[in-house]
């Protein structure tokens, strides 16, 4: 079991920025990929970001690239997605997710969830 705790959601006017913690525990973080997903009202979630941990290999995509940033800190096995340049339309419930190693876009893919940490975004 893998569990997750996200943390650094809130409300920020557009154009600012916002860094968003994910904490994994459990028995089996050691080798690997965390992502970010987010939810929009009545959208489906969809891929935001992710990262090897032992790698460090990272995947964002196309809509967030160049504004948001993955990363990790493995002594604290913490994940984060710094968020810049925030738009309206990045408001949602940010997930963070954890699964194997070759994890990738597809949520699919992952095994374990966190509770979700909600941005908003005013213009």
């Amino acid at each position: 079991q893998v569990q997750l705790v996200e943390s650094g959601g809130g409300l920020v006017q557009a154009g600012g920025s916002l860094r968003l913690s994910c904490a994994a525990s459990g028995r089996t973080v050691s080798n690997i990929a965390m992502g970010w997903f987010r939810q929009a009202p009545t959208k489906e979630r969809e891929f935001v970001a992710a990262i090897r941990r032992i790698s460090g290999i990272t995947n964002i995509a196309d809509s967030v690239k160049g504004r948001f940033t993955i990363s990790r800190d493995n002594a604290k096995n913490t994940v984060y997605l710094q968020m810049n340049s925030l738009k309206p339309e990045d408001t949602a419930v940010y997930y963070c997710a954890a699964g194997p190693p070759s994890s990738g876009t597809d949520q699919r893919q992952y095994d374990y969830w966190g509770q979700g940490t909600a941005v908003t975004v005013s213009s």
